[in-house]
């Protein structure tokens, strides 16, 4: 059974093809900075956030091809329950870095399937991270070395690259935090199979 990839990440669709999920892309095109500007106008927090996110990609892509089982996810950082935006530019990354230097912060997996347009199953995963305390210069000679179209498309961190070295400690399953909480999908397909 091959299912549909709402998103144009290609650390998530590597998840699925490591696991032996057959999966198409459709990328949704949902204008995230627009939804989390409306949603975080209304308080909603970072998980919220996600979880709308995740959905509302799903479901739009699942419009388009109502027969199909479609994954939409969303990855937010949430410190002190704030929303921690994707950075614009470098200089935005490095003020993202000394908001989560020296503490401790949470990164907000949230999946989403839908079929026929509307959703069947979702389900968010939270993981803990502590960045280590960073001197200035050492946080601006990290960035430097990470190209600018990844670190707007990513985020100031890549766990699965040279991110790693930021943190004193991370708490969480490693697939969750590249992207997709892959085992909880992998239960749920299991069983929509079973059901068919």
């Amino acid at each position: 059974m091959k299912i549909i990839l709402a998103s144009g990440s290609g650390v998530r669709k590597k998840i699925l093809d490591k696991y032996n999920i057959e999966s198409d892309v459709v990328v949704s095109n949902v204008d995230e900075d627009q939804v989390k500007e409306a949603l975080s106008s209304e308080n909603a927090t970072p998980l919220i956030i996600s979880k709308n996110l995740a959905e509302l990609k799903s479901i739009k892509v699942s419009n388009k091809y109502p027969d199909r089982l479609v994954l939409g996810a969303d990855s937010v950082i949430s410190l002190n329950n704030e929303l921690i935006n994707k950075p614009k530019s470098r200089k935005e990354a490095l003020e993202i870095l000394k908001k989560l230097n020296n503490s401790k912060h949470y990164l907000i997996s949230s999946v989403c399937i839908s079929k026929n347009g509307a959703m069947i199953w979702n389900h968010s995963d939270q993981s803990e991270l502590k960045m280590k305390n960073f001197k200035e210069e050492e946080l601006l000679q990290y960035l430097n070395r990470i190209k600018t179209e990844i670190l707007l498309m990513y985020g100031v961190y890549q766990v699965e690259a040279d991110g790693l070295e930021l943190f004193e400690y991370i708490k969480g399953d490693q697939d969750s935090i590249m992207g997709l909480p892959i085992k909880q999908i992998m239960n749920y397909i299991k069983q929509y199979k079973k059901n068919e």
